[in-house]
């Protein structure tokens, strides 16, 4: 592996907060035990209990373990352990292999992902299996009537009459469809309850959100006429998911893998991190998508920049579509450069036309070229706009690039734009 640069360290933490903390412990003096190979980095730092902190990085992932109650990933521990090895002072000397407990740590997720891979084969009854899919099948059918009634009797009621109506009423239609194995379309339902009470154009929202649901109602009566993305596309957003066995086996492709961005999302009930990556011999662009429930941790997020050798495999339907690893990214650089990048107008005709292709779409990744951030909005030289979607400190965008034109990667949605990655630096090194 090729020493990080400081810049790839600042990347990895999850807030300026930790970041200078770290720098704070970034001296040899609270260090102890320290050490690097070719794929590890270790330590014991000294905190302010008797038991020094054991510290350890898996440069492949890169992947952070701390034995120090900290919920941030990476912690303030594993950072300054990264600053020390950057530095390149002697703090953190060569080894030939692991401490004990870094090694063990790694060799158990090398496990890990060896048993993820290779998931153990059972015996399956196809006739219950059979069986169960009917039942599933009849449920859902249920549900989608109901739906579809209950749609029509909120038409024929009329939109404002809805927005009248308290959450409760929104969560017991949510509730009936989660009972039909329906939690995609329950989801949307629910969040829709929120919606009309927030936003200033909740009827234009509200019109859009009952399209769709309308279109899922009567896309599963005819399911069977469907082509196989189609029916892809309507499963995902029912939410009825496909196993991972079954994405692992059927389209993996090994490349070498840019990470453009990632976003991290958490309604009070679960928590979500999208990461986009794009294939560097195809330049296709999937996204990983890892949960967490309220309470627990999600994964550290990679590197922004970084291009990763694995082999991913596409869950099927259409572009952008989702992925996973089925195996254990090996990283390779971190100062990748974003792509070309394109227009604002050229931007919306790609949603146009992945909104064609399957009008469930929530949002397609963009590279934009030669746009200004300001704290309210994206704007390209040929005076087209886009509001800002949340995903940080607008402000902090504006500044770090003082309304100069730049690229920048990010989700171009229906109600706008959210930046994920800003090329800051003349390399064109994104951030």
């Amino acid at each position: 592996m090729t020493r990080w640069t400081l810049k790839a360290v600042e990347k990895a933490a999850p807030d300026p907060s930790s970041m200078a903390a770290a720098r704070r412990l970034a001296r040899p003096g609270p260090w102890s035990g320290t050490g690097s190979t070719d794929t590890l980095v270790w330590g014991r730092c000294q905190g302010s209990g008797r038991t020094p902190y054991q510290v350890s990085i898996d440069l492949t992932g890169p992947a952070y373990r701390c034995s120090c109650p900290s919920r941030k990933f990476p912690c303030k521990h594993a950072l300054a352990l990264l600053l020390l090895w950057v530095d390149g002072s002697g703090s953190v000397a060569d080894a030939a292999e692991g401490a004990d407990f870094a090694r063990e740590w790694a060799a158990t997720r090398a496990q890990r992902a060896v048993d993820a891979a290779e998931p153990a084969k059972k015996e399956v009854d196809p006739e219950a299996r059979a069986k169960r899919l009917a039942q599933r099948m009849a449920l859902m059918d249920a549900g989608m009537e109901e739906l579809s009634l209950w749609l029509a009797d909120l038409v024929r009621g009329g939109t404002i009459a809805a927005k009248r109506q308290p959450l409760s009423w929104w969560d017991a239609a949510a509730a009936r469809l989660v009972d039909a194995q329906l939690p995609g379309l329950a989801e949307r339902v629910r969040d829709a309850g929120s919606e009309v009470n927030r936003r200033d154009d909740w009827a234009d929202h509200l019109l859009g959100e009952l399209g769709r649901w309308w279109t899922a109602a009567r896309a599963w009566q005819r399911r069977d006429d469907l082509d196989e993305r189609g029916r892809a596309d309507l499963r995902v957003y029912v939410g009825w998911p496909v196993p991972t066995e079954e994405v692992r086996a059927a389209d993996a492709v090994d490349d070498h893998w840019q990470v453009l961005g990632a976003h991290r999302s958490d309604d009070g009930r679960l928590q979500q991190q999208r990461t986009w990556l794009r294939s560097i011999g195809t330049a296709e662009t999937v996204v990983v998508l890892d949960f967490a429930a309220r309470g627990t941790s999600l994964p550290a997020a990679r590197l922004v920049g970084s291009v990763l050798d694995a082999t991913v495999a596409r869950y099927p339907g259409s572009g952008p579509r989702r992925a996973l690893f089925a195996t254990e990214p090996a990283l390779v650089s971190t100062d990748a450069k974003l792509p070309d990048g394109v227009s604002l107008d050229a931007a919306h005709a790609q949603l146009a036309d992945a909104w064609a292709g399957n009008p469930w779409t929530s949002r397609i990744p963009v590279v934009l070229a030669g746009v200004a951030l300001t704290a309210s909005g994206v704007h390209d030289p040929a005076g087209a706009g886009v509001p800002l979607l949340a995903a940080g400190d607008p402000w902090r965008l504006a500044a770090l690039t003082g309304g100069r034109p730049t690229t920048v990667f990010g989700e171009l949605e229906d109600g706008g734009f959210r930046p994920l990655a800003v090329d800051l630096d003349p390399a064109g090194e994104a951030r």
